[in-house]
């Protein structure tokens, strides 16, 4: 394995990042309060494509959408918001959507798998689990969980969206819709 360095630029700790589905572009998310996009290539070059500004508080994940929804990418922050990124033009980037249901630190995010729609998983310290679904008419419905964890959520993950065996059956099956969390 080939093993590239990337220097990304923030000024301080970087806490996640999250390649994107074609693994050309990395996102990574820093206590700066800010995104970085990077474009990185096999030949060990990479390029600061786009800063991210709007979390009032370190910026704890970030994560890509599927391809299929266009250039999206959402962060979760200490400041008890979740921005959805939208890449207009190429590295211009918008907050398409700002969530800020949560009382206290998101501290983990997760896209659902892509059969399932546009949907977004985030966990909080105030332990409550938010799902947010995209509606055709741009618009986004919530549901909320409060109390999932008393003492805080620190991750939320979707399985997959086929049931175990679905690849080698023959019969058409419904998405399975199945999120865990921790605390």
């Amino acid at each position: 394995m080939h093993v590239q360095k990337i220097e990304t630029g923030h000024n301080d700790i970087v806490h996640d990042v999250s390649m994107d589905y074609y693994g050309k572009r990395m996102a990574t998310s820093s206590s700066d309060m800010t995104i970085k996009i990077v474009g990185v290539s096999n030949n060990s070059a990479s390029q600061h494509l786009a800063t991210l500004s709007g979390h009032t508080g370190h910026v704890w994940q970030v994560a890509w959408t599927h391809p299929k929804f266009g250039s999206i990418l959402a962060s979760c922050s200490y400041d008890g918001k979740v921005v959805i990124w939208k890449e207009d033009n190429q590295n211009e980037w918008t907050q398409a959507h700002v969530f800020g249901d949560h009382k206290s630190s998101v501290n983990s995010i997760s896209w659902a798998p892509h059969e399932l729609g546009l949907c977004l998983a985030c966990g909080s310290s105030d332990g409550s689990i938010s799902v947010h679904i995209a509606r055709s008419d741009g618009l986004w419905d919530t549901t909320k969980i409060d109390q999932a964890h008393p003492v805080g959520v620190t991750t939320v993950s979707w399985a997959p969206s086929m049931a175990p065996g679905a690849l080698v059956g023959s019969a058409v099956l419904e998405p399975v819709q199945k999120l865990a969390t921790c605390s």
